[in-house]
């Protein structure tokens, strides 16, 4: 069930606004992908950790087209692994990230390890209208799913990093214990992302939380890049940031810390309900376009909920599916 409201009542769900704030004279700035409209270029998360994963691709034309799929292995000093695929019109096709197949049902040449994480992209090599369309579901092995549409790139949000703002909101309603922040960061060349060489292709935010009574807890400047504390260049990619810490995926606090032990927003914090802010601090303009940020709450049983924004009409909601 996807949501697309301002009031969201759906169990775990919770809104995710984008504010774009643009200083005069000041052009340094992502762009924000957003979902539920065709594209040429699709971006989206996997997890193999205890977890399967699912991404469904349809080329919605009749032209025959070629796809350049990626993956990027974060647990594997994101590493990128990639293949051409060939879609007929109006083709669609699941990619079980457990065992990738191309779309004619014939090996990839891709196996991605036991325990593998990251990004998966998928853009139309050839010249074709926006008309690419795809979704991701993620299976835990405890019962929960995450389920939502993957973010595109062609219609974006301009994100000034004077001011510019992303919030969303979060609670602990019928037991939620865990989150799943994940940032992805990348740079666009034409016919594919680039996102591996993590000591550029990066982005930093100053964290704040909000109680219930609007009172703010100041907790620390965090950067999102497609690394974890087993890569070689995370010593020096703090050094490049100025920031102590840096990760692809972070839980909210000691209250909804992340679901496989990453590191925390708002360490110290045990706030069970309220609102994260994420004040755009800064990037590298030279290496890196576009910024997808997925949201994940789950109860560490049997329920989740799995969230990532879209814009329209200046003002930016989450797609919220439950599972």
């Amino acid at each position: 069930m996807t949501t697309r409201t301002v009031t969201i009542t759906l169990l775990f769900s919770f809104l995710f606004y984008l504010i774009p704030q643009a200083n005069a004279g000041d052009f340094h700035g992502l762009l924000i992908p957003k979902t539920d409209e065709g594209d040429t270029q699709l971006i989206g998360y996997f997890d193999l950790r205890d977890r399967e994963s699912f991404v469904q691709i349809t080329h919605t034309n009749s032209n025959l087209s070629t796809i350049h799929v990626q993956f990027f292995d974060v647990s594997n000093n994101c590493n990128e692994n990639n293949f051409f695929d060939s879609y007929t019109g109006n083709d669609t096709h699941v990619y079980n990230l457990r065992d990738i197949v191309s779309n004619d049902g014939n090996p990839s040449g891709v196996v991605l390890p036991d325990n593998a994480y990251g990004i998966v992209a998928f853009t139309y090599s050839d010249e074709q209208p926006p008309d690419m369309i795809g979704n991701l579901r993620i299976l835990d092995a405890n019962g929960y799913e995450y389920r939502t549409n993957l973010a595109g790139t062609r219609d974006e949000v301009f994100f000034d990093i004077a001011g510019g703002i992303l919030t969303f909101n979060f609670n602990a309603a019928s037991g939620v214990i865990f989150s799943d922040i994940v940032g992805i960061p990348i740079d666009r060349i034409p016919g594919e992302i680039v996102a591996a060489n993590i000591t550029d292709v990066w982005t930093s935010f100053d964290v704040d939380i909000y109680d219930l009574n609007e009172v703010p807890f100041s907790c620390r400047d965090v950067v999102f890049s497609c690394v974890n504390e087993d890569n070689p260049l995370l010593e020096q990619l703090l050094e490049e940031t100025g920031s102590n810490v840096a990760s692809f995926e972070y839980g909210i606090n000691n209250a909804i810390p992340h679901s496989k032990g990453a590191e925390l927003l708002c360490p110290g914090n045990t706030i069970s309900e309220g609102f994260v802010r994420l004040d755009h601090d800064n990037f590298n303009p030279a290496s890196i376009n576009d910024f997808v940020l997925f949201i994940g709450l789950n109860n560490g049983n049997g329920r989740g909920s799995f969230d990532s924004e879209w814009s329209q009409g200046g003002l930016n909601i989450s797609t919220s599916i439950e599972g």
